[in-house]
């Protein structure tokens, strides 16, 4: 299981502590959610539909009223900021559905991401189009041509021009084919490995998994298991609860 009971160790950037939230007062859909990112890591966040997961993550990010419980960021209780203060911070989102302008070019929602500090757009889309070198070929298109996993890109792109250190993600892969599924995971697994610390809620467990670091798996709004994405993907329960015979060959 993952240590989720040291509050002070520097190298845990992003902690979710026992939350508790909904959106109807009352109704609480996380019931002591528990989740802890260190610097560097990819987490994967994974269960069952109705469990808590895109909940969880618009509650890190201030969209989801938190009852009880705390968020902190880089020691920080962050708890309740406003969106706008956690991308002052270095906090990044991309949220699963309404995430482009679809009438917009590519340069421009990128632009949109970085509206704030229009000075360092140059230097923020040579760093972003690294990443996505589409993005610069395609820069002058409107969004609304391309594929699915071609904006899911442009989702992203515009999440990163603000340098964040942690990029949420809700389940980046709804909705696109298994060719397009695969190229983005691949992207994920790049921003990661470019320095961002990402969090990252995914219906598609076994993809997740095995490119996560760290992944815990929600139900009924609580943590049931937590580990490395390897031993997730290995142990036998996991498999029969939530990944499927399927998972047993991968």
């Amino acid at each position: 299981m993952t240590d989720v009971e040291n509050p002070g160790d520097p190298a845990v950037l992003l902690r979710a502590d026992d939350l508790v939230a909904g959106y109807i007062p009352g109704v609480d859909i996380l019931n002591g959610a528990s989740l802890e990112l260190r610097r560097g890591e990819l987490v994967g966040v994974i269960g069952p539909n109705g469990a808590g997961k895109s909940t969880l993550i618009k509650a890190l990010f201030g969209l989801v009223p938190v009852r009880s419980g705390r968020v902190t960021f880089a020691g920080d209780d962050i708890t309740g900021l406003a969106a706008h203060e956690l991308v002052a911070r270095g906090v990044g989102y991309v949220p699963q559905v309404r995430n482009v302008f679809a009438t917009l070019t590519v340069e421009e929602n990128l632009r949109m991401g970085i509206f704030l500090d229009p000075s360092r757009f140059d230097e923020r889309f040579v760093s972003v189009a690294e990443l996505f070198p589409l993005l610069a070929e395609r820069r002058r298109e409107r969004v609304g041509l391309l594929s699915g996993g071609q904006r899911q890109m442009v989702a992203m792109g515009r999440a990163l021009m603000t340098s964040p250190a942690v990029l949420l993600l809700d389940e980046p892969s709804a909705g696109l084919s298994p060719k397009n599924q695969d190229e983005v995971f691949a992207r994920v697994d790049q921003v990661k490995r470019a320095g961002v610390s990402v969090v990252m809620v995914e219906q598609n467990a076994r993809k997740c998994l095995q490119i996560a670091d760290t992944a815990f798996v929600l139900d009924q709004g609580r943590n049931a298991y937590a580990g490395t994405g390897q031993s997730l993907l290995d142990d036998p329960t996991v498999i029969e609860l939530y990944l499927g015979t399927l998972a047993r060959n991968v």
